[in-house]
């Protein structure tokens, strides 16, 4: 981790969240998953703080950001992320999202779209049905009895060790391990466990994911966005990447070789090269109410 990476903690609404920042120049919010922390992003941010400002949260319910009784939906996370950029005294950011995070970071855009320069969605939920089982489970009645007992210290040691759980799983890379290992050693402190099964369940059911982004889709055609996906991720399938790609105009889709559901800590080397020729290559959106209604009225008649 690079030593000009500062963890600082802010209260927002009369709640410390925290966060950590490196870098000058334009903004790169970085976005976490669920059970994940801005730490995720260790292996880019330096790299990455180069050349841009580089922000990275621990949403609320994670990390070492409060964990309150609460609002855990998409819309919330991304009203938070607005205010956090407001209180930070940032108008605008590229918006790097990953997993559930990309979830988010394309309801950031849906909601505040002046605050959006650029979208990158990474291994993003929120444009299919599918995703892993394990995240499926903890929308079951009951998973709040259960958790505490498979996030005790030997079922991680079993995870890590690569054993029956591992392949149970379907987990088949080092980053896919280690992220999953995270997950579960979060989940040790209740607080997080009951943050957690909030949020799950806010945009999951027993059968998949229920919060969607595919019919908005149309709205982002003036949003340079990139898409980056793992050809072997076990928890979001290619897929959804693929079929995004074909619904955002002028999108940009990389897709990484052997990579599972966490490409930037596979290979990420690449990733940076690749968010670098994106950020190079692509101007800020520009935010045009009038073409927004133009789209809303095109989509409605389509409809």
């Amino acid at each position: 981790m690079s030593e000009h990476l500062r963890r600082n903690e802010i209260r927002l609404h009369g709640h410390p969240v925290s966060y950590r920042e490196a870098g000058s120049g334009p903004v790169l919010l970085l976005v976490h998953g669920i059970t994940s922390s801005s730490g995720a992003w260790s292996d880019v941010v330096p790299a990455l703080a180069e050349t841009h400002t580089v922000i990275a949260p621990d949403l609320l319910g994670h990390g070492g950001s409060a964990k309150p009784r609460g609002d855990y939906s998409l819309g919330a996370y991304a009203s938070g992320l607005r205010d956090l950029l407001a209180a930070l005294g940032h108008e605008r950011a590229t918006v790097v999202g990953h997993s559930m995070g990309g979830g988010i970071a394309m309801q950031l855009a849906y909601q505040f779209p002046e605050r959006v320069e650029r979208l990158a969605l990474v291994s993003s939920g929120g444009l299919g049905h599918e995703v892993g089982i394990a995240l499926r489970a903890a929308t079951l009645p009951g998973a709040e009895l259960v958790l505490p007992l498979i996030t005790r210290r030997w079922p991680r040691e079993a995870l890590l060790g690569g054993g029956h759980l591992l392949r149970h799983l379907g987990l088949r890379t080092r980053a896919d391990v280690r992220g999953t290992a995270f997950g579960l050693t979060s989940l040790s402190d209740p607080e997080a466990r009951n943050a957690f099964v909030h949020t799950a369940r806010s945009i999951m059911d027993h059968s998949g994911q229920r919060v969607s982004a595919l019919d908005r889709l149309y709205l982002a055609e003036g949003m340079p966005t990139l898409i980056i996906w793992g050809d072997r991720d076990p928890m979001i399938p290619l897929k959804h990447g693929l079929a995004a790609h074909e619904s955002i105009p002028h999108s940009r889709l990389e897709i990484f070789p052997d990579s599972g559901h966490y490409p930037f800590n596979e290979d990420p080397e690449r990733f940076v090269a690749v968010l670098r020729d994106f950020l190079a290559t692509t101007e800020p959106s520009h935010y045009d109410e009038e073409d927004i209604r133009r789209r809303l009225r095109d989509g409605a008649m389509a409809a």
